[in-house]
């Protein structure tokens, strides 16, 4: 499936992505969210998270691993998995419990939980350039096919 890259300059316009995906995404489906430490991931959640609804602090979930929010009827999951030590300990957290057809999955480092975690719809990857980042999206599934096309509209970052 092809990809798309974007680029984004600060963090305002990494925000106004995230608020963004929230709209294609509408609260479903699986997200993976890749890059160096301070590349912009828990910003691009945060406003994901902000543009569904919720009002309030986004922090990472370095050291919780997984932090829920519920917005209205929305079931958001957001999960760092940067101290993971060991893939299986994600099955101790009874990982596919959080992966149901109504609930929305963010996950850092999802390379921590390889073999664990499902197939993501849309696995991005950013990535620090000279005056902003380059996020380049790559669908995994059909869902997140119809993401990247919708985010590749007029209202490009």
């Amino acid at each position: 499936m092809p990809g798309l890259t974007l680029q984004v300059a600060g963090e305002e316009a990494m925000l106004a992505l995230g608020a963004r995906l929230a709209a294609v995404t509408a609260g479903h489906g699986i997200v993976f969210l890749r890059g160096d430490l301070g590349a912009g991931k828990t910003t691009l959640s945060r406003g994901l998270l902000r543009g569904l609804g919720h009002v309030g602090a986004v922090k990472s979930p370095t050291f919780t691993l997984v932090e829920p929010y519920e917005i209205g009827a929305l079931r958001v999951f957001h999960f760092d998995l940067y101290r993971l030590a060991d893939p299986e300990e994600l099955e101790f957290l009874g990982i596919r419990d959080y992966f149901a057809e109504d609930a929305l999955c963010l996950i850092e480092w999802p390379e921590r939980g390889s073999g664990v975690l499902p197939k993501p719809d849309l696995d991005i990857t950013i990535s620090q350039h000279a005056g902003g980042r380059d996020l380049h999206l790559q669908p995994g599934t059909e869902r997140g096919l119809i993401w990247c096309e919708a985010l590749n509209g007029p209202s490009n970052t």
